[in-house]
């Protein structure tokens, strides 16, 4: 059992972020008394499915495209201090992603850390991946490229106990990346589930990097947050209870306080006496939120409940093809020369087409694929509007026809367009569904 606390700080919080924010992170990690741990939180459904595609484009690739900047500038200190690192930027390759990182260390002169990888969550890799999916209620007409199980904390403890460096995954739930060094940690049962909710619910406030310590937070004039351009990533202590204290790294910007605790606490929560994971089903109806200090806060009264008898399943899809380009319009009757730019497109395109029209600046977060609220919104007559247009088709060459009639809009009218720009990718499309959990076996191996 461990005597001495585990802290878990958070170098990422998603795939994209800022490739510095872990540097203060294991600055303040490694003054710690205690088992150490630094986590790379950088997959989401859509960071899986670009993943995927880049995986069929090389077989090499498919892992974090941002490896190697995120890891380099910690490595040597994480492996002299002890800090392990736990992360899912194994993203489609994990083994792909334990390659690179052993070179990335001999590169740096260091010693080749003890990488695990975690297997289990590709179900297209098993010989039964029909049988499994259609478990899951999975079938579609297009091709089908990959099927990811969201898999729990215990493969990542197991690869810890058996003294990884650093633990790769692909698709784990988000907590469980905490969860994983905290059961390793105190020797919990997999089943002791009143510490292993609130362990996952302090997974839930670290896994989004820093928008727990203001990132997300910031609205000037009514939720201010300091130095914002130097904001800090969290780390928390967690206790053998579970309960955890959260706070950021030393010397940085940013702010932890009851207000951005209790917003990443609620965020992506549906039911709070019920926030489902594959390692145990979370309950913070009854969660006390105090500060304790200066940038710092506790989090007590969560409990847990027996985790569920499914696993969440994404399967992904040939999608098509996806076209968009944009065209600004400036100065008198700008939004009404973008209005009928947009109607050009479409009648040019025929009724077949389910174009998206966004006027950005005016009309676009809130409007609609069916351009129903662009028609109910009458011209606001602004003075600078850029306008998207967007469609989905099954062959790229009726994608390029969207494309060329936005360049033909610089002549053809109406007048005063200028600055376009387009852009053709594939798309897949997503399917989610459960399977039994005793079908997606979980391991990890060494890598060598």
């Amino acid at each position: 059992m461990g005597q001495l606390p585990l802290w878990v700080g958070c170098g990422a919080g998603f795939s994209g972020d800022r490739i510095d924010a872990a540097i203060p992170v294991v600055d303040t990690l490694r003054k710690r008394e205690g088992q150490r741990t630094l986590i790379f939180e950088t997959l989401a459904e859509r960071t899986l499915a670009l993943a995927q595609i880049a995986r069929r484009a090389n077989p090499d690739r498919g892992y974090e495209p941002l490896l190697d900047l995120f890891l380099p500038p910690i490595l040597g200190a994480c492996l002299e201090h002890r800090i392990a690192i736990v992360s899912n930027f194994g993203q489609a390759n994990p083994a792909g992603a334990a390659r690179r990182i052993a070179e990335l260390a001999r590169q740096a002169g260091l010693r080749i850390p003890r990488i695990a990888v975690v297997k289990g969550d590709d179900l297209t890799a098993r010989p039964d991946s029909a049988h499994v999916l259609a478990q899951a209620g999975l079938t579609h007409e297009g091709e089908l490229l990959s099927a990811n199980a969201y898999l729990g904390a215990e493969p990542i403890a197991d690869a810890l106990r058996d003294g990884a460096d650093i633990v790769v995954t692909g698709r784990v739930a988000d907590p469980s990346l905490v969860v994983g060094p905290a059961l390793a940690h105190y020797g919990w049962d997999a089943a002791d589930w009143d510490r292993l909710g609130p362990a996952t619910m302090a997974g839930h406030l670290l896994e989004c990097g820093s928008q727990v310590s203001g990132g997300y937070f910031a609205d000037p004039g009514y939720k201010d947050v300091p130095d914002l351009a130097h904001v800090g990533f969290p780390i928390a202590r967690i206790d053998a209870d579970g309960a955890c204290e959260i706070g950021k790294a030393e010397g940085t910007g940013g702010v932890v306080d009851r207000r951005t605790v209790t917003e990443q606490l609620l965020y992506e929560v549906h039911d709070p006496a019920a926030y489902l994971t594959p390692d145990v089903i979370a309950d913070i109806s009854q969660a006390r939120i105090e500060e304790t200090g200066p940038d710092t806060v506790a989090l007590s009264g969560v409990r847990g409940h027996a985790r569920p008898r499914t696993l969440k399943v994404n399967a992904y899809y040939e999608g098509g093809w996806l076209a968009e380009a944009e065209i600004s319009y400036g100065g008198p009757r700008a939004e009404s020369r973008a209005r009928l730019a947009a109607d050009v497109v479409r009648a040019r395109l025929g009724d077949q087409v389910r174009l998206r029209v966004d006027l950005i600046g005016v009309l676009s977060i809130l409007a609609d694929d069916r351009g129903s609220l662009l028609a109910q919104q009458p011209d606001g007559r602004a003075r600078d509007v850029r306008l998207r247009l967007a469609a989905t088709f099954a062959r790229r060459e009726d994608a390029e026809a969207l494309t060329r009639e936005v360049n033909a809009l610089y002549c053809c009218g109406p007048a005063g367009g200028g600055g376009v720009r387009s852009a053709i990718r594939p798309r897949l499309e997503t399917r989610s569904g459960y399977v039994d959990r005793d079908l997606v076996p979980a391991s990890y191996e060494i890598y060598q």
